[in-house]
Order: C-alpha cells, then structure tokens, then sequence
C-alpha cells in the first residue's frame, strides 16, 4: 500500500507541472503585457520543481524513498567537537525544514558544558535516505572558538551516519533472546520536567555489540520501537557493508574502509569556504550552508555517482 501511495504522489506530481506549464503556455499566448510579471514568477517556480525532479531521477537505489536515520557524534576535542556536533544538528533540522520533510529527535546525550555528545534524528519523507546518504562521514569546521580565551583558531571534528530505515521487517529479524532491554527515566530539565516513571529504554544487541537508545517520547511503548527501528537500521548496514565487502574481494579491488573519512570541511576563520574533498564542490557563504543551504553539496554527489 505504501509503494502504491508513493506511485500515485509521483505520477501526481508530474501531472500537475504539466497542467503548470500548459497553464503558462496559453498565458504567454495571450501576449498580455500586465501578465509578464506573473508568468515570470511562476517559470522560477516550475524552473525549481524540474530541478528537484530531476534530482529525483538520480536516486534509484533500494532505500534512496524511504526515510533516514540521522546521528551524529562529536569527534574528540571536547566542548569544541560537542559544540559543532550541535550546530551540525541546527544545520540538518533547518535543511529538513527547508525541504518539507519530517524531523524528529529520537534521542540525545547534551555535552557537559555546551553542545551534544550525540543525537540521533528520524528524517521522514520521500527521498529523505536518498537525498542525505551523501552526508555520512566526517565533517570538520575550522574557527575562532567561542570558548578559548586567547581567541586561536581550533579545528573540530563530528562524525555523521546516514542509515536507511528498515519497513520490512522480514529483512532484518531480531532474535528476542539476542537483546537486552533496560528502561531508565529520562534525563531533561528539571522542576516539573522531571520525569518519574522509567520511560527511556536501552537495547543492546549481543551478537554485534551494538547499543541503542530512546528517551524522546513520554510512552516506554513507542520509545522501545523507536529504539529497534534504530536497531534494525544499523543491523541492515552492518549487512550491507559486508556484501560490499565480498564483491570488491572478489572483483580483487578490496580496499580498507577508512570509518570516519573526512567529507568536507567548513572553514569560518581566516575566510569563508565550506569545501567537500569528494566532489571538489565549494561554497563562499559558509553560514547559509549552516543555515540548512545542503543541496547544491548533494546534488554535486550525486552527479559525480551517476558519471562514476
């Protein structure tokens, strides 16, 4: 039924840009002087609707549809790595807002003075994984930091994951007596904020080590399966990862992957230049990129995966 709904918006969609541009078409016949202005504006619109589809039409993998999962960790260095790991998340939720997708926090552990240690984001929406898969890696920033005295330049690292969210659950099976599950009351503000039921819960997975967690929702019910939606995300990659594997041995190409290769770096101080080492795209304004301004870098991917 989901993959029937998907079509029909699809095929929706493309009809109503034709029923656009017919519309402009015949306005522009009329030769109407007063209505330049109108049509002008609406062939911007159109212009920007061809572009996101044709954005579209690069994402054909198995899961680019579906929604993602987004985490992100700060690296080591700190209030400084924790600090850029928050204005990372900032970045990703203003982007997500930008393009009408679904952003919400699953679960977070703040940093002692400032920033997050990590978070994990759903992002749900049509093309959500395809759109930010190209985001996984290391991101670097290089700035005046706000918490140095002596105001030096500090570089900062944060790692991003992109995972793809499992909607078969045939696909990934969890065996109940592989995991273990904790509940513990959530942490957040105090005063009336305080929660005094156990409603956070923490699944470890044995086989792989792996361990998840959910606080964000008031319902020990609905963070349990936010939690092994997680799971289930992670284990799917894990799997992934090693059918690529296989296939570069026995294309004899294996090489070792570098977790935590650095993708692109942001540089606020001594110029503005926002540079990823991938594709060789820049961008001079480096904080309208930090503003959620994503998808010039995303689209430069992926062209470059398609021409690869």
């Amino acid at each position: 039924m989901k993959k029937i709904s998907d079509l029909k918006n699809e095929v929706n969609d493309w009809k109503s840009l034709k029923e656009k541009i017919s519309g402009l078409s015949e306005l522009a016949e009329m030769e109407e002087e007063s209505l330049c202005d109108e049509i002008e504006s609406e062939l911007i619109s159109v212009e920007k609707d061809l572009k996101k589809k044709e954005l579209n039409l690069l994402l054909s993998g198995p899961y680019d549809r579906g929604n993602a999962l987004l985490a992100i960790h700060a690296g080591a260095g700190g209030t400084e790595s924790q600090d850029w790991a928050e204005m990372l998340l900032r970045m990703y939720l203003r982007w997500a807002e930008k393009n009408n997708f679904e952003a919400v926090v699953l679960d977070s552990t703040p940093g002692e003075e400032a920033g997050i240690k990590s978070v994990t984001i759903a992002i749900n929406g049509r093309y959500a994984y395809g759109n930010l898969h190209s985001e996984k890696g290391t991101h670097r920033l290089v700035r005046i930091s706000p918490f140095d005295a002596n105001h030096k330049r500090h570089t900062s690292f944060a790692m991003v994951e992109i995972l793809p969210e499992v909607i078969d659950t045939d696909e990934i099976s969890i065996n109940p007596d592989e995991i273990r599950i904790d509940v513990y009351k959530s942490a957040g503000a105090g005063g009336q904020n305080v929660q005094k039921n156990s409603t956070a819960v923490r699944i470890t997975h044995h086989p792989t080590g792996i361990v998840v967690s959910c606080q964000n929702e008031r319902s020990q019910l609905q963070n349990r399966e936010n939690a092994l939606r997680v799971l289930r995300a992670r284990l799917l990659e894990i799997k992934r990862e090693e059918l690529e594997k296989e296939m570069r041995e026995l294309r004899g190409e294996y090489k070792k992957a570098e977790w935590g290769s650095q993708i692109r770096s942001y540089v606020l101080h001594p110029y503005q230049l926002v540079k990823d080492h991938r594709t060789n795209h820049e961008e001079g304004n480096a904080h309208a990129i930090l503003d959620g301004e994503l998808n010039p870098f995303i689209q430069a991917f992926l062209k470059t995966k398609v021409s690869e």
